[in-house]
């Protein structure tokens, strides 16, 4: 999701700033509140205040959760600012950029294990759809999770690269570990064009018995 935005002069770059409180609450409304800034690659700057980078998506979003929080009986409030100290605001960004790189590192190191998986039912002659199928629905856990990193990288992240050409290395195993299967598992069209012809049947005459 990076873009023209982690350019900008630090002077023209906007931030959300929001605090939250949902000591008045019910109790399971922290835990919701913490999962959804979250999952918007919230940088919290001290428990319950966190910032996001002022972009309609983001504002919308984070509006639609405090006014929940609210609802609920919670506290919340939104403040938007610059940062027109350059260092401060590159600072803000790198910190970003970490969090999102922390995150990419760990699809990094959970893809070579999808690979290995597939090479070793190979080498044990398992290429079967069972395999297939299962595979299948690792990588789109992976492919998913990929994807709300890549939503709330907002500053591009050194790693970001790497980790998505990682998972459509795992894609491409995965195509070759099919064709694998089908060529060991589907019948082949072309077997009984190829089978000898049976022999045909002999019929034995049987003698006629004498006349008594």
């Amino acid at each position: 999701m990076a873009d023209a935005g982690a350019g900008r002069d630090a002077g023209t770059q906007r931030w959300l700033l929001v605090a939250t409180s949902t000591a008045g609450g019910p109790a399971s409304l922290r835990v919701q509140v913490w999962r959804k800034l979250r999952s918007l690659g919230a940088l919290y700057l001290q428990q319950s205040v966190c910032l996001l980078p002022d972009r309609p998506e983001v504002s919308r979003a984070v509006r639609r959760l405090l006014d929940r929080v609210r609802r609920d009986g919670g506290e919340a409030r939104l403040l938007h600012l610059t940062l027109p100290d350059p260092d401060e605001h590159a600072q803000i960004v790198a910190a970003f950029r970490h969090e999102r790189a922390s995150e990419y590192a760990e699809v990094l190191e959970r893809t070579p294990a999808f690979v290995e998986e597939l090479a070793t039912e190979r080498a044990r002659g398992r290429t079967t759809y069972a395999e297939v199928e299962k595979s299948e629905a690792d990588l789109e856990r992976f492919r998913s999770w990929l994807s709300k990193i890549a939503a709330r990288d907002y500053f591009g992240a050194p790693n970001a690269a790497e980790a998505h050409a990682a998972v459509e290395r795992c894609a491409a195993e995965l195509a070759a570990f099919e064709q694998a299967a089908l060529a060991a598992e589907a019948p082949d069209p072309t077997a009984d064009a190829a089978a000898p012809a049976a022999a045909p049947v002999r019929r034995l005459r049987l003698a006629k018995p004498d006349p008594p």
